[in-house]
């Protein structure tokens, strides 16, 4: 079972998309997005986020991602980052703040 230290040790932080893209390469419908997270720099992740969003809608949302995995590759994509979203019949809705907050901001 999970502990309250496993949360801790996950690093959470909101990220402003800069970029996005449809994932051609990913098995399934996917955007490539490339995320601002303040002075963890540039990610990129491949979000399976396509039932609710288009590509050219998400870039200037913030979102939360989990960080500090190692990278791994989506249809040829390099994605860095979990973005995170409740998982809804209709599909991914992204989870932001309800404030604009800095890329980067640490999720408590």
């Amino acid at each position: 079972m999970p502990t309250i230290q496993d949360w801790h040790d996950l690093d959470v932080r909101t990220g402003r998309i800069v970029r996005a893209e449809p994932n051609t390469g990913a098995r399934d419908p996917a955007h490539c997005l490339w995320i601002d997270f303040g002075e963890l720099g540039e990610l990129q992740s491949s979000a399976k986020i396509t039932d609710l969003y288009q590509a050219d809608e998400l870039v200037g949302r913030t979102v939360v991602a989990v960080t500090g995995f190692d990278s791994m590759r989506i249809g040829g994509f390099r994605s860095d980052v979990l973005v995170i979203g409740a998982e809804t019949p209709d599909g991914v809705v992204l989870l932001r703040p309800d404030v604009d907050v800095e890329p980067g901001t640490v999720v408590a």
